[in-house]
């Protein structure tokens, strides 16, 4: 035995096993506190997640109303109520949802009915439905929401829109504030939509708020006696009512991306609306040229599909047919038009503009939209089976439908 190594006895081995037993029971508390300290942690932060998640939803509807409140307040200024005056002397309301009442013509100027109608420049230029402003025999004036007064002039009317460009003529000097207008090509199912309008005549600047529900609507649209087919249009469930026509639809920027022009009577929430890109362009042709001026060719015609091609006894499932109007005794190709000079006859199938198909979805109306007075196109027409290609010059709307 070294002397460097004690010598083992009974009493040293009992300490050590008791050491070691006392140690483990501190370890074990060790961990058991370990673990309560991070359980109560975990729970405290599972807690203040939820109270954040809680507290972030709150926000996000905070931050959204306070967003429509101040588009709202900011586009205010600039939304006008079109007040329609006609000489009668008697009016009789028809019920709770006329804004155009019965009435009799007399001597005495009375209110027959209202729309809504936006500004859109400094100098009083103001965008409304055409349909608001319909009546060749009414005068026109527009109330802004600080219940100013103006007489209005209607500067043109897009032929085969809903939309009509008037202009406040008694204004020296002042400055209207314009609404912005947006880009109706990048709006989004599900985006935000406020519309703004003189519902029902009565209630001036009502506010209702939904989303965009549809896009590239087709729909017939009817009222005061007059029917139209509105294509390519915008769909929304944001309240629009009798009277909301010509006001702007605006997102969440304050932009206006539509304009207000037709309601659903079948369904609720479902309302429709022009979009802005359309009426962009009648602006400029007024800034430009006075008016508004629209490509015309000349034809009276129905869209082919695959649905209508057994009725119409045509052999393909696309194109515009050309044929004569029974209902009103119209020939099929106006005299002296475009498509008369060009030799286009009854029964042809207008195919192709420029190489751009006719389909259901992409009609002749809708790409006439791309060009203006003057232009020339390249027509493929089937006749008797057999395709040929014929060019046109497009004349002028206004000198075809005076």
């Amino acid at each position: 035995m070294s002397i460097y190594e004690l010598p083992k006895t009974e009493e040293k081995e009992i300490n050590k096993q008791t050491f070691k037993n006392a140690w483990n029971v501190v370890f074990l508390i060790f961990l058991l506190s370990i673990s309560i300290f991070m359980g109560l942690n975990i729970g405290s932060a599972l807690i203040l997640d939820n109270n954040k998640e809680i507290s972030s939803i709150e926000n996000i509807c905070i931050s959204e109303e306070g967003l429509i409140i101040s588009v709202t307040e900011e586009s205010m200024p600039s939304v006008v109520s079109v007040i329609i005056k006609k000489t009668v002397s008697s009016i009789y309301e028809t019920d709770l949802f006329s804004v155009m009442p019965y009435y009799e013509n007399g001597t005495s100027l009375e209110q027959i009915g209202a729309g809504t109608g936006f500004i859109v420049s400094e100098d009083g230029l103001i965008i409304t439905n055409k349909h608001v402003v319909a009546d060749e025999d009414a005068v026109y004036s527009i109330l802004t929401d600080d219940g100013e007064k103006y007489e209005v002039d209607i500067l043109s009317k897009n032929p085969v829109q809903d939309i009509a460009i008037l202009k406040i003529n008694n204004a020296e000097g002042k400055t209207f504030k314009p609404l912005k207008l947006g880009d109706s090509s990048t709006i989004k199912l599900g985006q935000t939509a406020i519309a703004i309008g003189n519902v029902l005549g009565e209630f001036q600047n009502t506010v209702s708020v939904g989303v965009i529900s549809g896009l590239e609507r087709d729909v017939v649209a009817q009222g005061e006696g007059i029917v139209e087919k509105l294509e390519d249009i915008i769909q929304t469930d944001a309240a629009i009512n009798q009277g909301n026509s010509g006001g702007p639809l605006l997102n969440s920027k304050g932009e206006v991306v539509g304009i207000n022009t037709a309601v659903s009577l079948q369904g609720e929430s479902i309302g429709f609306a022009i979009p802005i890109n359309v009426a962009k362009r009648d602006l400029n042709q007024i800034l430009n040229e006075g008016k508004i001026s629209y490509p015309f060719l000349g034809i009276r015609y129905v869209i082919i599909s695959e649905d209508s091609k057994e009725e119409l006894e045509v052999s393909i499932d696309y194109g515009a047919l050309i044929v004569y109007s029974e209902l009103n005794e119209e020939s099929s190709v106006i005299k002296d038009s475009p498509a008369f000079e060009a030799g286009l006859e009854e029964g042809d199938i207008v195919l192709e503009v420029n190489s751009q198909k006719v389909t259901d979805k992409n009609t002749l109306t809708k790409i006439m939209q791309n060009y203006f007075p003057g232009d020339e196109i390249k027509l493929k027409v089937l006749r008797d089976e057999e395709e040929f290609e014929t060019s046109v010059v497009l004349g002028d709307w206004n000198d075809f439908n005076k």
